[in-house]
């Protein structure tokens, strides 16, 4: 796991993370992880883009294929 350095956070800041900790029973800096956490996950569009060049790249599915792709996980 990495570790980053936020320097000259305003101290209201800090205060704000810290009230949002106590309020969570958390420690500040699982508090700042999970913010972090939260705020690097992908959006739609970025998430609607990767399907858009993964679809690019594996080209048009033969219907029969997923149909029997389909078949195979049903439970019986």
């Amino acid at each position: 796991m990495g570790q980053i350095i936020v320097r000259n956070l305003d101290d209201a800041v800090i205060q704000r993370l810290k009230e949002r900790a106590r309020l969570a029973q958390t420690s500040l800096e699982q508090t700042v992880r999970n913010i972090l956490s939260d705020a690097a996950e992908p959006d739609d569009g970025q998430i609607w883009a990767d399907i858009d060049r993964i679809r690019e790249r594996i080209g048009t599915v033969d219907r029969d294929l997923v149909d029997f792709a389909t078949e195979e996980r049903e439970p019986v």
